[in-house]
């Protein structure tokens, strides 16, 4: 096997000051997290990249699978390795070279000379590897500045290092590094992809879950416990609150005008998930509102909602619209289990004609005639958590086996 090592570059972590190490000890053990199955990673640090070894081929072609995922990369390279003689360089570059046969490129030879007792300098490497290796194939061509392929090579003390693929990584910042916050998560389209570019902001997410039985189906509960799951692939455990909701939403449709029924509804989720979040020691509550997509996410109706809290609403969606949103889901993963048609409790009871500009003072009126507070407080205390990853034998061969 000719790679050695993969190497990752940081990006937007390259641009922090004396807490740069911080961060990156903490991409590494994201790292290490995400492939736990692979046993003990040895990975080595940099203050611009970082080194993972490889041991075998399939352990490389997990890696290459799964680091795209991982918040905190910019991109990464596989890494091959040879003798520090010229005639194994060039055989290297050519076998590193084969993988770019099927289509026209430009490319060119960048080499860095880290052992200076090797006899040929940098420019004299490169005239060597470049001369060679264009003959060799038709579909290559020179371009200094900008080409499509740079064969990167590096002379170190050990071995001689090569590498010419690049692949993107997911960008952003490691999960973690930026505090934990609570996603109230529906089971619809636009929260997971809201808790999605939050944990891309570094953010570590628990979520809620707001369950109404037997008007939510347990269908509808699987849908969600799905989503939460798909989320750790990004590189953090999630544990998942199930709030017993039924009691609260009752009682609102009993005591509660229909017009602003939906409003209270919100207001009282939003209680209860500043509670649990108090508990878990999360610093904000992250939704998957747009604006003015539905009645309660009209400014009027989010400023009534707000004011339950003095606690920071995150929106990361709040500018988007529903086709931006569904080609996000698309690319994340989510999409095709938020559209499963099961209902959650944010659609039952739902009104025929919803208030889009309600009146604070008037729906805090209307909620003073019923005692919440004792509700929210028992389904707080009732919740059920889930801890997701699940180990791979539980989980289904079919993960949608148990939605259908």
């Amino acid at each position: 096997m000719i790679w050695k090592e993969i190497l990752i570059r940081y990006g937007e972590l390259s641009t922090k000051g004396r807490n740069k190490m911080d961060f990156i000890r903490r991409l590494r053990e994201n790292i290490r997290h995400a492939f736990a199955d692979l046993g003990h990673l040895h990975i080595r640090t940099e203050r611009d990249r970082m080194f993972i070894a490889i041991e075998d081929e399939a352990q490389m072609q997990t890696l290459v699978t799964g680091l795209p995922k991982i918040f905190g990369i910019q991109s990464f390279s596989p890494v091959a390795a040879c003798e520090k003689d010229m005639e194994s360089m060039k055989k290297l570059a050519i076998t590193i070279m084969e993988t770019f046969k099927e289509k026209p490129y430009t490319f060119k030879v960048e080499v860095k000379r880290t052992d200076k007792t090797f006899p040929l300098e940098s420019h004299a490497i490169q005239r060597e590897i470049g001369g060679y290796v264009l003959p060799q194939f038709n579909n290559l061509s020179v371009k200094v500045k900008r080409p499509d392929i740079e064969l990167r090579v590096e002379v170190r003390h050990d071995a001689t290092y090569m590498m010419a693929q690049v692949i993107p990584g997911a960008g952003g910042m490691p999960v973690g590094s930026n505090g934990k916050s609570l996603l109230m998560l529906s089971g619809g389209i636009d929260s997971p992809v809201a808790g999605y570019l939050m944990m891309k902001r570094g953010v570590r997410l628990e979520a809620i879950h707001f369950f109404s039985p037997p008007y939510t189906s347990e269908n509808s509960l699987e849908k969600v416990k799905v989503l939460a799951n798909e989320l750790t692939k990004f590189g953090a455990n999630i544990r998942l609150h199930v709030i017993p909701f039924t009691e609260i939403q009752v009682l609102i449709k009993e005591k509660v005008p229909s017009n602003v029924s939906m409003t209270t509804t919100r207001r009282m989720m939003l209680k209860v998930a500043d509670q649990v979040r108090e508990e878990i020691g999360a610093l904000a509550i992250v939704t998957g509102e747009s604006l003015g997509q539905v009645a309660s996410q009209t400014l009027e109706s989010l400023t009534a909602i707000n004011a339950v809290t003095n606690t920071p609403i995150l929106r990361p969606l709040i500018s988007s619209d529903k086709l931006e949103i569904i080609e996000l889901a698309e690319q994340i993963g989510t999409y095709e289990t938020s559209i499963q048609p099961f209902e959650d409790c944010c659609t039952i009871f739902t009104p025929a004609s919803p208030k889009t500009k309600p009146k604070l003072e008037k729906v805090e009126h209307y909620e003073s005639f019923s005692d919440f507070d004792e509700l929210i407080a028992r389904a707080v205390k009732n919740r059920e958590v889930y801890i997701f990853p699940k180990k791979e034998e539980e989980q289904k061969q079919d993960k949608f086996a148990d939605l259908l």
